[in-house]
């Protein structure tokens, strides 16, 4: 047996383009290391376990076409593109995928007059920052070898993303509209906790999970976590 492509990432970064378009053997494969962090390949006469925490980051198209919600666009099978397009990823993979960033066409008019940004040096250093946060906080908690959100441990990861009272009251409707998961619910508190970083904030605030909850919702969904 030999590594894939997923162990071959360990440490960095494995980017799949047109997600939907792998095999649902293939995009089935992906949960247990973005779980656990591991890939095992159990065999009759041998296992054998790799390393695989990775970032995942994949893109894909609204719809097989591809122009599925631009203006002035109508697609010939309706909504149905779309609707069966995005059903090939599974609700469980979904469900271990923190942020989900919906990016509209960019325009002519986009390129010609470039609205100005952060730079990239200044996103870095507060990257850095709360990076550098998150591994004072949990050498002080004596979490092991986990130095940010992503890698503490569960238990621990409550007691530093413990949210204010509107906080609190805002998980618990955006839980029970919206179905949350146990898994799902933890990776709210992650996500918003790193939030939380980025501000230099010691607390989760009401934003931070407002902002959180809204990266694993589609567009049409958002509405609802108001």
């Amino acid at each position: 047996m030999r590594p894939g492509e997923v162990s071959l990432a360990h440490g960095g970064v494995l980017f799949l383009d047109e997600l939907p378009e792998f095999s649902p053997q293939a995009l089935d494969a992906l949960r247990q290391p973005l779980e656990s962090g591991e890939c095992v390949v159990a065999r009759a006469n041998s296992c054998v376990t790799y390393p695989a925490r990775i970032q995942l980051v994949a893109a894909m198209n609204p719809c097989r076409c591809g122009m599925a919600g631009e203006p002035g666009f109508r697609c010939a099978r309706g909504d149905r593109c779309r609707t069966e397009y995005q059903a090939r990823l599974s609700g469980p993979l979904l469900d271990r995928i923190d942020l989900r960033i919906d990016v509209p066409a960019v325009s002519a008019a986009d390129l010609v007059r470039p609205g100005r940004a952060e730079s990239s040096a200044a996103v870095a250093a507060r990257v850095a920052r709360a990076r550098q946060a998150q591994a004072a906080r949990y050498e002080r908690l004596g979490a092991g070898t986990a130095a940010t959100n992503a890698h503490c441990a569960t238990a621990i990861l409550e007691r530093v993303s413990m949210p204010d009272a509107a906080g609190q009251a805002l998980l618990r409707d955006a839980g029970e509209k919206l179905g949350l998961s146990a898994r799902a619910y933890h990776r709210v508190l992650r996500v918003a906790r790193t939030l939380a970083d980025l501000d230099g904030s010691e607390t989760v605030g009401r934003i931070h999970l407002a902002e959180a909850i809204s990266y694993r919702l589609p567009p049409e969904r958002m509405a609802q976590a108001a």
